[in-house]
């Protein structure tokens, strides 16, 4: 039996479920080598990602991240798991993508996207809340992981969807000694 790939979305969120605050600001959400080294483990069995504008021209510093020797493992490996994974962006206004193995999608296709998931090989990741909210509204979503940090931001950018009711299966949960809590979801 072929395995079938998932769509799968995680979030780095406040304690009060948001991925920026109110300035846009997340300098508080940056992983330590613990919860870093988890992400990888998660991002390792992801073949493409699935961003929004914002979230990839947040997360293209990884195409030339210096990678070098003197970096902390994680990051070394992240930069080359992301580098290696195909990428599509979705946005009206890109011009053109600033790294290898990506392209534009002028909009977000739900039947495109279930295309996308059911021939790939290896799961799907989507990036950033407001991609995520269309793909949950398109009943498109697998996985949920939330990785709630100890910090209340009082508001910004909710990590999921305002006025839509999900109903979720925990999956399993942990605790890292920085305090973040990882919770893993089915949709």
């Amino acid at each position: 039996m072929t395995a079938v790939a998932k769509l799968t979305y995680a979030a780095i969120a406040s304690l009060d479920g948001y991925v920026e605050d109110e300035d846009g600001g997340f300098d508080w959400a940056e992983p330590d080598e613990e919860l870093h080294a988890f992400v990888n483990d998660l991002d390792r069995t992801l073949g493409t990602h699935l961003y929004g504008r914002r979230m990839y021209e947040t997360m293209v510093a990884w195409e030339t991240i210096d990678d070098g020797p003197d970096q902390p493992a994680v990051i070394r490996e992240y930069a080359a798991l992301w580098r290696n994974a195909e990428k599509v962006v979705y946005s009206s206004t890109l011009k053109e993508t600033r790294s290898a193995r990506t392209r534009i999608e002028r909009e977000f296709d739900p039947v495109a996207v279930r295309r996308l998931v059911d021939s790939a090989e290896r799961d799907v990741g989507i990036g950033g809340p407001g991609l995520a909210a269309a793909a949950l509204a398109a009943d498109l979503v697998d996985e949920v992981h939330l990785f709630l940090h100890p910090v209340v931001v009082g508001g910004g950018k909710p990590a999921l969807p305002r006025g839509r009711r999900l109903s979720l299966e925990l999956v399993d949960q942990g605790r890292f000694d920085s305090g973040v809590v990882h919770l893993h979801y089915r949709a």
